[in-house]
């Protein structure tokens, strides 16, 4: 770390506190009311809406765990990536204009306004729970690990990563939030396209980068060029098979873009759903950068191993971007880089802290006091921020210990587990005015319970505590792929849903027309509109990309 590389950093964030500042104090006489608190005041338009959704979603952890398994030669992760921007077309047609409609400031409140408060409540203590049990350990732990390549010490570093965030999180709300966000998502790619660029050069270009994977491959046990570039595997693959990719990690998707409060709260803040709509579709675009930005680094870092020009294990891949970094570009470009990762996470967990207070004001304070003014809704979204930064911080201690052994692998596995059933309430809600209350809130209640025992069986059976016979029903349980299982729980508690649906007793039609689709009493003609080109467009680029990561391309 040079001077010109503190100076780059010291000026990021100077720069993101300063668009907090302008963001907290740009509303006259400084009074905020709860929409523009915690929803921007409504009034946000596609590119800040966009860029945010990018920047929430993208955390270093996901930047250095998808460039690790880019110098592990496993692509089909970055199929997540991916599949996102499909996800995303669905947000922005099927979904953003049920929310803005209803005028909901959180997800559980739609889930009232469909079904009943008991699905309200659900999904608000499974949310704020997994926030921070999962979400926000997840980011502050690798936010601590950027520190550490600074050479500032862990603790520190997650200590100045959750001050630093949650200041501006708690001065200026989802504004302060969503603005910094967009200014961190250009910093991050700029960071990482930097590292691909420079990388690729002093490799010497392309051809070389093939040609020493290539080289390296008649070396047994290190995977061959195609493996580095192909996002399909068989069926049978026990990681990544191709219909798990193709339908079950969609079910996931339709959970964290289309229903999860952390991502769908900057659509929330649009000013009409043309903008939400076309700022999802941009977010759909930026989630095809990942891709080169994130993956290709991590190919490249293990073209660089081979050559020896850096030093890292492939047992822990996922240092490789770290290394590349500290070891490998130089001064200015480093610093660049470094606060890429920084924008990255500090971006998600803004992103979380005032998702977790918008869940914890309007689904529960609000609830206990319905007579409270829109100054004390303000003042508690506050508080319950700070409160939220503090049980962070506690639990920092408790998440150091945990991540030295594989029950922080489970933790992180729960949203996985319990998406199934939420993904289901939510789409059959919308397209079917019979499905009922009665069968949402069981529905909810079985899934969880489904896959919260496999994540228990699971992580028991891997850590020894119990043993499982081989070929038993339960290891037969055990042994199907983690996105079959949630193609199957989908399945499942979709059947669910319709039974006891089809045996209990309709609500009333009045109560769904904001919230389920409607029949048109007259055709609409056809329209080539913006917003369609977009979408026609963004779908013709991702069967390009899968054609082109795939046997058919170079793959």
């Amino acid at each position: 770390m040079g001077f010109l590389d503190f100076l780059i950093i010291a000026i990021y964030f100077a720069l993101i506190l300063w668009i907090a500042k302008w963001a907290a104090t740009e509303k006259k006489g400084g009074v905020f009311s709860s929409v523009d608190y915690f929803l921007a005041g409504r009034s946000q338009g596609w590119i800040v809406i966009g860029t945010s959704l990018f920047a929430s979603n993208i955390g270093s952890e996901i930047i250095l765990g998808v460039s690790g398994a880019g110098a592990r030669a496993n692509m089909p992760m970055a199929n997540f990536e991916i599949l996102a921007s499909l996800i995303l077309i669905l947000l922005g047609w099927v979904f953003v204009p049920f929310y803005l409609r209803t005028g909901v400031y959180t997800m559980p409140e739609f889930l009232e306004k469909r079904y009943s408060k008991a699905c309200r409540t659900y999904l608000s203590v499974i949310s704020i729970l997994a926030y921070i049990i999962t979400k926000i350990s997840l980011i502050i732990f690798a936010g601590a690990l950027v520190f550490e390549i600074l050479g500032i010490p862990f603790w520190t570093g997650a200590i100045i990563t959750v001050i630093a965030t949650g200041f501006y999180t708690v001065l200026g709300g989802l504004k302060s939030v969503i603005y910094t966000d967009m200014v961190q998502a250009f910093i991050l790619i700029f960071g990482t396209a930097a590292i691909t660029i420079f990388g690729l050069y002093q490799l010497g270009g392309w051809d070389e980068m093939i040609s020493t994977i290539a080289t390296a491959a008649q070396t047994e046990g290190n995977p061959p060029v195609d493996r580095f570039f192909n996002l399909w595997r068989p069926m049978e693959d026990t990681d990544y098979p191709w219909t798990g990719m193709l339908f079950g990690a969609p079910i996931l998707g339709v959970w964290y873009w289309c229903t999860d409060q952390f991502i769908v709260q900057r659509v929330l803040s649009a000013k009409d759903i043309s903008n939400a709509r076309k700022g999802a579709l941009f977010a759909g675009y930026l989630k095809l950068l990942p891709v080169f930005l994130f993956f290709l680094p991590g190919v490249i870092a293990y073209a660089l191993l081979q050559k020896g020009m850096i030093s890292f294990s492939l047992d822990n891949a996922d240092q490789a971007l770290p290394v590349m970094i500290t070891e490998f570009l130089p001064t200015g470009l480093k610093g660049l880089a470094i606060a890429g990762l920084l924008a990255a996470l500090m971006s998600s967990l803004s992103s979380a802290f005032n998702s977790c207070s918008t869940l914890l004001t309007i689904d529960f304070y609000q609830k206990f006091r319905p007579d409270a003014s829109e100054t004390d809704l303000v003042r508690f979204g506050r508080i319950s921020t700070v409160v939220i930064v503090i049980v962070s911080l506690g639990w920092i201690p408790f998440m150091n210990a945990l991540m030295g052994g594989g029950i922080f692998h489970y933790l992180q596995s729960i949203q996985a587990y319990i998406s199934p059933p939420i993904a289901a309430v939510f789409l059959f809600g919308l397209y079917y005015k019979w499905i009922n209350a009665k069968a949402a809130i069981i529905t909810l209640w079985t899934g969880f319970a489904i896959g919260i025992f496999r994540l228990v069986i699971e992580f028991m059976n891997n850590d020894g505590i119990i043993s499982i016979a081989e070929k038993s029903m339960m290891d037969y349980f055990l042994g199907v792929n983690f996105l079959h299982f949630a193609l199957f729980l989908f399945i499942f508690c979709s059947v669910i849903l319709m039974a006891i649906s089809k045996l209990g007793i309709p609500q009333p039609a009045a109560t769904l027309e904001l919230v389920t689709f409607q029949k048109r009493t007259t055709p609409v003609p056809f329209k080539l509109t913006t917003d369609i080109l977009l979408t026609v467009i963004l779908i013709a680029l991702v069967l390009l990309i899968w054609w082109l990561f795939s046997p058919f391309g170079i793959g």
